[in-house]
C-alpha cells in the first residue's frame, strides 16, 4: 500500500483502499473551479463484489494506492463452496471460493488457465479466458423452415452449461463462447 501524494496521482485502473474496500478507478476527472478547492470525481468498481459507484474525493483527503498480485492458475475442479487451482509455477493447489467464478463455471473445463487476483496473499478474483470452445452434447432439432437468422434454442455443453444458440447448431458440434458475456460467438472445427 502507498499513500498518495496527490489527487491528482489518481489514473484509470489504480486500485484504492476506500473505507477499507478496494476499488478499482474505472473513470477520473481532476476538477480545479476557479472558486473553492481542486477536487476529483471517479467512478469506481468494488473489487470485491463487482458493484460501481460514483465518489468525490477533495483534495485534501489522502488515498491509498493498492497493488493487486496476479497468477496465472489452472482449473482443477470444484469442492464444495469453493473452487480448486493450481499455481503454474509451484504447483500449489488453491481453494477459491465458488462466487468469484460462479457465472462462467459451467462453460469452463478441467485446466482452464485463468489469472488470480490476490490482496495480501488472499485470492479476492478470478479472471478466466475470454472464450472458451465446448462440444454440444444436447441439442434439440430447429423447426423446419425457420431460418431466419434471429431464431435461437438452448443447447448443453460438455461442461453442463446450457446456452442459446442459433438453430443450425447441433449435437456435436463444437462452439465458441465468449464468457465476459456468456454470449455464443461461433461454430468452430476443432
Amino acid at each position: 500500500m502507498a499513500l498518495l501524494g496527490s489527487i491528482t496521482e489518481v489514473k484509470k485502473g489504480m486500485v484504492l483502499k476506500v473505507e477499507n474496500e478496494l476499488y478499482s478507478v474505472i473513470k477520473s476527472e481532476f476538477v480545479n473551479p476557479g472558486k473553492g478547492s481542486a477536487f476529483i470525481r471517479t467512478k469506481l468498481k468494488n473489487v470485491m463484489k463487482g458493484t460501481s459507484i460514483e465518489r468525490t474525493f477533495k483534495a485534501s483527503e489522502k488515498l491509498e494506492s493498492v497493488e493487486l498480485e496476479k497468477r496465472d492458475m489452472t482449473f482443477c475442479y470444484s469442492e464444495g463452496e469453493n473452487i480448486i487451482f493450481m499455481d503454474v509455477n509451484d504447483y500449489e493447489q488453491l481453494p477459491v471460493p465458488i462466487e468469484y467464478v460462479e457465472d462462467v463455471l459451467p462453460f469452463m473445463k478441467e485446466e482452464t488457465q485463468v489469472e488470480v487476483t490476490f490482496y495480501e496473499e488472499r485470492p479476492i478474483g478470478v479472471i478466466p479466458p475470454n472464450f472458451s470452445i465446448l462440444e454440444v452434447t444436447y441439442a434439440e432439432e430447429g423447426l423446419k423452415g425457420d431460418t431466419s437468422g434471429t431464431a435461437l434454442k438452448k443447447v448443453t455443453v460438455e461442461t453442463g452449461g446450457e446456452i442459446n444458440v442459433p438453430i443450425f447448431v447441433k449435437q456435436g458440434d463444437n462452439i465458441k463462447i465468449d464468457l465476459r458475456d456468456l454470449s455464443y460467438v461461433e461454430r468452430v472445427n476443432k
